[in-house]
Order: C-alpha cells, then structure tokens, then sequence
C-alpha cells in the first residue's frame, strides 16, 4: 500500500508506483471524492461518455422497455 504525507501546504506527492500504474502524467486531472471520512482520487476520464457506457448493460431484463412503455398507455 502506497502512503502519502500532506505538506504544510496542503500538498501531496503520488507515490511513483501509483503514478505508474495509472499512467498518470503531469498536467493530468485527478477527480477528488470525499465519502463519509474516505477520500478517493481517481482519473478524470477524458471522455465521460466512454467511460460510463454499458455501465447498465444486463440490468433490465429485454422485454423491460416494451413492458414500461406499454404501462404509459
């Protein structure tokens, strides 16, 4: 597990193996997420699209739009 110290300004350093393993370069943005007491840095996709197509994918059974639109008549 990669550890990081916050500096006097605030400021951490990604640890290099973190870097490499995300492929992370300079300039590159990093999404902050606070949960709860947890905070999570993660990739900024470059594209959103991309990045969450097919997230519902098998979710809804395939007669669920069929069967919804007709609940609307």
């Amino acid at each position: 597990m990669a550890e990081a110290t916050v500096s006097s300004k605030y400021e951490i350093l990604i640890p290099r193996e973190v870097r490499r393993a995300l492929d992370l370069k300079p300039g590159d943005k990093l999404l902050v997420v606070v949960w709860g007491k947890t905070l999570m840095l993660l990739p900024k996709p470059k594209s959103f699209e991309r990045a969450t197509r097919g997230l519902a994918r098998g979710k809804y059974g395939r007669d669920y739009l069929k069967k919804e639109r007709k609940s609307w008549e």
